[in-house]
């Protein structure tokens, strides 16, 4: 197989000119058939074909040592795997690709056709493939379980499935259809009576007006944004790229895996894939079909409640965990305690009321994600081993699709953007703040919306998602900082998790029930006046004047002002939408925001924004909207494992995913579920357990 990288066209080109290029790459004479490897069925997000363009017809060259691939005897057979676009010399926009091609050539004709092109982007190819274990030849006595329907667990549950190990996956959440009602519910304001709903009487309506109903509804505590079939990338941009640098094969097999389950083919070849919320609803039903049809069994509403080891201690003193400067007892409990091996679990069936029941189990995948508070609280009452961890807090920042785009792309005119077959543009954007802190973009959803992503009564917590299609006309992301123990106030190894907590009680304060939002220039106007001497916005950052309809404008820099149009002058008398109006599932209200996050970071993140005003005209103006408070960027928690990928203090437990510190997204989740199963297939044998 040959590769060829770096294919440049600019973006909106026929359909034909791809092969064009390859054929030059190559230099394929005209007789030589060659074609796409796969079927054309329309165009993705991005505008390429699903899996490649039509097919160049040609005649078929004779050829001994020719193999017929495919329908085509005799063809020359490319696939795109990589494609990205070159946006440097904006507006003019470039479509880079890279393509496999199968010659149907002996090794020794293609290294020769190879050396021929002379071009260092004509290379050999031998793609990665992912291979599953040898099994392992230890008795496995009782099927083992997974904790979690996350993408981890969804994986590891697959590829148990799939090699005769019939696992059990319990989810504490409900299946994809019921879950998407209740948060459709929660949204809507229609699900379950709040009792933490009730206004402050010191805040009253006109002063902090409310977009949408009034909240009187909380989260069901196990079916929301968070818990539930397919976790909480369900509700996300559905983002498919990962930092992990992968030559097992193990990220292509999980693309190949959501394409077959009905993602679109494009996330095989995209740089930055993604499915989209949409499109997500669909795909996970189907990988619980096929969990099941291999033999696997999934139980919904299903919430593991403790764990049973041999020579277990009854429990760590708990006489020192509250939240105080002590270092925590399940610290010095883990060095006195034995050798632990897991014996089972208690469950409980939450769809009925219901005793715990015990399963017993002797290898137990732990993918609970990173909102299961009360089971890494159980964790920690047991002595299982934890760490702190570092994690990221902030603000959701939402802006007009367009300004990015035109800044992204050098226009954001809908009509061109289509003619070139380009999407919502994304962006990323980092910082560094006096503090020495880094501020940085994270989960960028072009085209989404901002939503209510609470998973606890009286507590609120925000995140972005977007549609496959990427058409809500605005652009969000979170704006963050990085925290740790400084910020925590505490080495207890749950302090992140209570100040996860007192964050998002602040949040749900401050908004009464429904997302906190606030127009950013009001933002830090507000902080500059409460805080600080001096603004922290500097002159000449020429944000975008240019207004939405009906969206206020503040007043900018005197520099930003000499460059104010007529009509542009004359926009600025327009009254403020208060609550803004942006792109959003769940009430909004306008908050004093610039109160909610503790003051360094809160200067951390103005500092940020100003920055990354220079770098994307009108990031840090008048129609920038913040919300808040993005707290569950990941888990604030590492549970330590092996080389075995087995807890370091409790033999058979295999922290998974990213609740144990071991993911950050859905790509990364998903391979290190496929490596928890390969652990797990490496050491035990298939068919030992009793199956009645």
């Amino acid at each position: 197989m040959i590769r060829i990288s770096q294919i440049r066209l600019s973006c909106g080109h026929p359909q034909d000119a791809l092969e064009q290029k390859i054929r030059k790459a190559l230099r394929l004479e005209s007789d030589v058939q060659l074609r796409s490897g796969f079927p054309t069925s329309g165009l993705t997000t991005s505008g390429l074909p699903t899996s490649g363009f039509p097919v160049i017809q040609g005649k078929n060259r004779t050829s001994g040592d020719r193999r017929t691939s495919g329908s085509s005897a005799g063809a020359m057979v490319y696939r795109i795997t990589g494609h990205s676009v070159d946006a440097r010399k904006k507006p003019q926009l470039f479509d880079i690709y890279t393509v496999e091609v199968e010659t149907g050539l002996s090794a020794k004709k293609e290294t020769a056709l190879i050396h021929r092109a002379r071009n260092k982007n004509v290379t050999a190819s031998s793609p990665d493939k992912w291979r599953f274990p040898e099994q392992g030849s230890e008795p496995l006595l009782h099927r083992p379980v997974i904790i979690g329907a996350g993408p981890a667990g969804l994986f590891c549950a697959l590829l148990l499935a799939e090699h005769g190990y019939r696992p059990l996956l319990i989810e504490r959440g409900k299946c994809m259809e019921e879950r998407m009602a209740d948060v459709e519910a929660f949204w809507e304001g229609t699900g379950p009576v709040s009792n933490h709903s009730t206004p402050d009487s010191s805040e009253s309506a006109a002063e902090y007006p409310v977009r949408g109903f009034t909240p009187n509804t909380d989260p069901d505590p196990n079916s929301n944004v968070q818990f539930g079939e397919g976790g909480a990338g369900t509700f996300s941009d559905g983002k498919l790229n990962t930092q992990i640098n992968d030559r097992t094969g193990r990220a292509r097999y999980v693309l190949q895996t959501f394409v077959e389950a009905g993602a679109p083919p494009a996330i095989l070849y995209e740089g930055k894939p993604h499915i989209g919320t949409d499109r997500l609803r669909t795909v996970i039903p189907n990988l619980r079909r096929r969990i099941e049809a291999a033999g696997g069994e999934i139980r919904f509403r299903t919430v593991c409640e403790s764990f049973v080891f041999e020579d277990m201690q009854t429990s760590a003193d708990m006489s020192g965990n509250e939240m105080s400067g002590e270092k925590n007892s399940s610290d010095s409990a883990v060095s006195t305690l034995p050798e632990r091996r897991l014996k089972g679990i208690y469950i409980r069936d939450l769809s009925r009321p219901s005793e715990p029941e015990f399963l017993p189990a002797e290898a137990v995948v732990l993918a609970i994600g990173h909102s299961a508070r009360d089971t890494l609280e159980e964790i920690y009452r047991l002595g299982i081993p934890m760490e702190q961890k570092k994690f990221a807090v902030g603000l959701r920042v939402a802006h007009p699709q367009t300004m990015i785009d035109e800044s992204q792309y050098g226009t954001g005119d809908p009509a061109i953007l289509a003619s070139m077959r380009l999407s919502a543009a994304p962006y990323k954007l980092t910082a560094k703040a006096s503090s020495g802190r880094g501020v940085y973009s994270f989960c960028m959803c072009p085209g989404g919306y901002i939503v209510n992503a609470s998973s606890e009564a009286g507590h609120l917590c925000v995140n972005g998602m977007s549609d496959e299609n990427r058409d809500s006309g605005w652009a969000n992301s979170a704006i963050v900082v990085t925290v740790g123990e400084e910020e925590y106030g505490s080495p207890h190894v749950l302090a992140g998790m209570h100040f996860q907590r007192e964050l998002e009680k602040k949040a749900y304060k401050m908004g009464q029930g429904s997302i906190p939002v606030q127009y950013y220039t009001k933002f830090r106007e507000a902080f500059e006046k409460t805080h600080l001497s001096v603004s922290l916005s500097e002159p000449g950052t020429g944000y975008c004047t240019r207004p939405l309809e009906g969206v206020c404008t503040v007043t900018g820099t005197e520099s930003a002002k000499k460059q104010e149009t007529a009509e542009e002058k004359r926009s600025s008398s327009r009254p403020c939408q208060d609550p803004p109006v942006f792109a959003a599932r769940g009430a909004c209200r306008t908050a004093p925001l610039d109160k909610l996050l503790p003051e360094g970071l809160t200067r951390d993140f103005i500092e940020g924004m100003e920055q990354f005003g220079k770098k994307i005209r009108g990031f840090n103006g008048p129609q920038a909207v913040v919300a808040g408070i993005e707290s569950r960027t990941s888990s604030p928690v590492r549970i330590p494992r092996g080389d075995n990928l087995q807890s370091t203090g409790a033999a058979g437990l295999y922290p998974c995913g990213e609740g144990a510190g071991y993911a950050g997204g859905i790509m990364s989740a998903a391979m290190d579920g496929m490596r928890t199963a390969e652990a797990i297939a490496r050491r035990y044998k298939a068919d030992h357990w009793d199956k009645n």
